[in-house]
């Protein structure tokens, strides 16, 4: 969330930075709610101010055995007038949260500005596989293998929801053991995390309460199901205040990942390029500002060094104003090829969230002992999401004969060299 005071302070440039990210935004509706909010905050300061004179009168009066019934009238007139206008600043109150809720992260200097196609290609890792023989779809290939059985899933589950199978499963489960352990040894804290959240721990990451359609809601128990491990890592410390000398905690955590994914997708997103449900390996930072950039390139580094273990050719893109989750302030993403299709699919996004998030969480650290509080800078980068990782090992490492190699670092885990 962004400080309304900045909002306030800055109102031209803040409003031109964030129409970067979408030219609708229009900041003049919050700053009328703010200056109505003012207004009543003053009303009711002036009347709290008359009620404690009057009472003190009041008081007065029965010290020198004199009559008060003249004062009772007004007084009980201006609690009455408190009370309304107090059940009005409440609602003005609620509505600038909501809002500013729903305002996005102002860009870093250093996003380019501009739409979907208009990210910038920083680096590549490899080359492109170009074999001499027709690369076959890893969803007709996974199916005619028995890895991968979607229509069983959508007879239990519906359209659009994955089932993995035999040699299948266990590839995907080796994906996420090796992932995990790889990180870990890199130095994050592996959690193990519940896979529902409640309100509040979205409104923190920032799914709501903009995105309330695109997640799965358990209306009965309040709880909502996890899109990504961020939206519950992101949770870890809310409203704690961190040692200077914490800083950088650095969390891994596995969760399945549940998104509506309203709309509707071309061939070109059929199989496991656009699903319901997929499984996903999380990295989390909290940090001080200071360093938060320097961090986002190792969380970058840590992110790239799974596909290099793996030996996958990608390439790291950074995107633009426009294509930026909500809470990011800058987004550097991995891009894996997949030579069935003869395109590049996101299976990372590594953004600085900045204090977007921590104003929400309330998450703060103390620079020294004696230093006030100040909100902390939160990152996040997927590494990596298996569904794409695993279309890319399918389609990346096919023989002529429909044989299918097995990445070197996952055959310890799995006992066989091919599917």
């Amino acid at each position: 969330m962004l400080d309304i005071r900045e909002l306030r302070e800055h109102p031209t440039d803040m409003e031109a930075r964030l129409k970067t990210r979408d030219p609708s935004i229009d900041l003049a509706p919050i700053f009328e709610l703010d200056d109505a909010r003012r207004k009543l905050i003053g009303e009711v300061e002036e009347l709290k101010a008359e009620k404690n004179r009057g009472s003190q009168e009041v008081a007065a009066r029965k010290k020198a055995g004199q009559s008060a019934e003249d004062l009772f009238g007004r007084l009980s007139e201006i609690s009455t007038r408190t009370s309304k206008l107090d059940e009005a600043l409440r609602g003005v109150e609620r509505d600038i949260e909501d809002l500013v809720g729903r305002l996005p992260n102002v860009p870093h200097s250093s996003v380019p500005v501009g739409g979907k196609d208009d990210k910038i290609v920083l680096r590549t890792f490899g080359s492109r596989r170009e074999p001499g023989f027709a690369v076959r779809h890893h969803l007709e290939i996974g199916e005619e293998r028995g890895l991968l059985d979607f229509r069983r899933a959508a007879a239990i589950a519906g359209a659009k929801f994955p089932m993995y199978v035999g040699r299948g499963a266990l590839l995907e489960m080796a994906l996420i053991q090796f992932m995990i352990f790889h990180h870990a040894r890199r130095g994050y804290t592996p959690i193990f995390p519940p896979f529902v959240a409640n309100a509040e721990s979205f409104f923190v990451s920032s799914q709501l309460p903009k995105f309330a359609d695109d997640v799965y809601a358990i209306e009965k128990d309040g709880l909502y199901l996890n899109p990504t491990a961020e939206s519950i890592l992101v949770n870890l410390h809310r409203g704690e205040i961190l040692a200077a000398e914490e800083l950088p905690k650095k969390y891994v955590a596995y969760t399945p990942c549940f998104r509506r994914e309203a709309g509707s997708y071309g061939e070109e997103e059929r199989g496991l390029i656009r699903v319901h449900q997929f499984n996903k390996v999380e990295l989390f930072k909290f940090t001080v500002p200071e360093t938060s950039y320097a961090e986002q390139d190792a969380l970058i580094e840590d992110a790239e060094s799974v596909l290099q273990a793996l030996g996958m050719h990608y390439r790291v893109a950074l995107l633009t104003t426009e294509d930026m989750a909500q809470q990011a302030s800058k987004t550097v993403d991995l891009e894996v090829y997949l030579p069935g299709q003869g395109r590049y699919y996101e299976v990372s996004s590594c953004s600085n969230c900045e204090a977007f998030q921590a104003r929400r969480g309330n998450i703060r650290y103390r620079p020294s002992p004696k230093e006030k509080p100040a909100f902390v800078h939160t990152l996040n980068g997927s590494g990596l999401a298996t569904s794409r990782l695993m279309a890319a090992i399918l389609e990346n490492n096919q023989a002529e004969d429909g044989t299918i190699e097995v990445p070197a670092a996952l055959r310890p885990l799995v006992g066989f060299d091919t599917l």
